[in-house]
C-alpha cells in the first residue's frame, strides 16, 4: 500500500510492514511534521478484517472520510485520513491493470453500489445493466464542488463490468481504491472515489459459490446377532441351551 499526501508536494509514501505509525516525533515509520499532529498519533496494522486504524488517546483529531474517529476505523484503500490539517489518501501500490481479476459467474450478475461517504450515504443503489450518476436526465445527483456537472456511468460490456469517468471533469478526479482512472474494470470490494463521494461495489454473486461436499454417512454399528453369525445358527444355539437345561433339571430331579 502507499500514503499519497494530498494538495502537497511530498512523494508518496510506500509501506508492507504489518504495523505503520504515524507521528511528529522520530520514532515514527511516517513522520508527519505539522503542528497539530501529535508525536504518537496514530497506528496501523492487519488483522482478517483488514486495515484497522487505531488512535493513539489524546492526539487529537483524526478524520476517515470527513468523518471523526475517536478510537478505531477500517480502512480501505481509496479512504481519505487527514490528522489535523494533513490530509492523506491510501491507495493501493500497483496499478488496477496489474490485479488478478475474478470473473462474475454469470454475464451480469447483482451487483450493487453501497455508498459508504457523502450525500448519498445510507443507501444501496443497484446497478442492473447500466447506472448513470450524475447530470443527466434520469440520473441520479452528484453533487461536486462548485457545482461542476459531471455523469459517471457504470455499464456491462463483454462480461466486464466498467467504470468510465470520461464526463468528470480533470480537477475532480475518479479514484479507484485510490488509483486515478478515466475507465476501468471493476471488481468486488473496489471503492469508486470522486470529491467527497466514496461507493464501495458490493457483489455478492459475482464468484461462484463454494461447493458443498457432503460427508459420507457414519456407517452402523452391527448388531451382536449379526456378528455371531446367521440367525438360524444364533437360534439353534438357544435350543441347544435349552435342552441342555432340560436334561440338567430332568436328572436333579430323578437324583433327589
Amino acid at each position: 500500500m502507499r500514503i499519497e499526501f494530498v494538495s502537497s508536494a511530498r512523494g508518496d509514501f510506500h509501506w508492507s510492514r504489518p504495523v505503520l505509525t504515524i507521528g511528529r516525533a522520530d520514532d515514527n515509520d511516517l513522520v508527519v511534521s505539522e503542528s497539530q499532529v501529535a508525536a504518537n498519533h496514530v497506528r496501523i496494522h492487519r488483522d482478517r478484517r483488514g486495515m484497522v486504524l487505531d488512535v493513539v488517546p489524546d492526539a487529537g483529531r483524526v478524520y476517515v472520510n470527513a468523518r471523526p474517529v475517536r478510537e478505531r476505523a477500517l480502512l480501505r484503500a481509496g479512504d481519505s485520513l487527514s490528522l489535523g490539517d494533513c490530509r492523506m489518501l491510501i491507495r493501493d501500490d500497483a496499478d488496477l491493470e496489474a490485479r488478478e481479476v475474478a470473473e462474475p459467474t454469470d454475464a451480469r450478475c447483482t451487483v450493487a453500489l453501497r455508498p459508504v461517504a457523502g450525500p448519498l450515504s445510507g443507501r444501496t443503489i443497484p446497478i442492473g445493466d447500466r447506472l448513470e450518476l450524475g447530470a443527466t436526465h434520469g440520473a441520479l445527483p452528484l453533487e461536486l464542488p462548485g457545482n461542476d456537472a459531471a455523469l459517471l456511468v457504470l455499464a456491462w460490456e463483454d462480461g466486464e463490468l466498467i467504470l468510465d469517468g470520461a464526463r468528470v471533469p480533470a480537477r475532480h478526479a475518479v479514484r479507484v481504491n485510490g488509483v486515478k482512472v478515466v475507465r476501468a474494470s471493476l471488481q468486488p470490494g473496489d471503492q469508486i472515489g470522486l470529491a467527497a463521494h466514496r461507493f464501495v461495489l458490493d457483489g455478492p454473486g459475482w464468484s461462484a459459490e463454494p461447493v458443498v461436499v457432503m460427508a459420507e454417512p457414519p456407517s452402523e454399528e452391527p448388531l451382536p446377532e449379526d456378528v455371531a453369525g446367521p440367525r438360524g445358527e444364533v437360534w439353534w444355539l438357544i435350543l441347544t441351551a435349552a435342552v441342555l437345561a432340560l436334561g440338567i433339571a430332568m436328572v436333579l430331579f430323578v437324583h433327589f
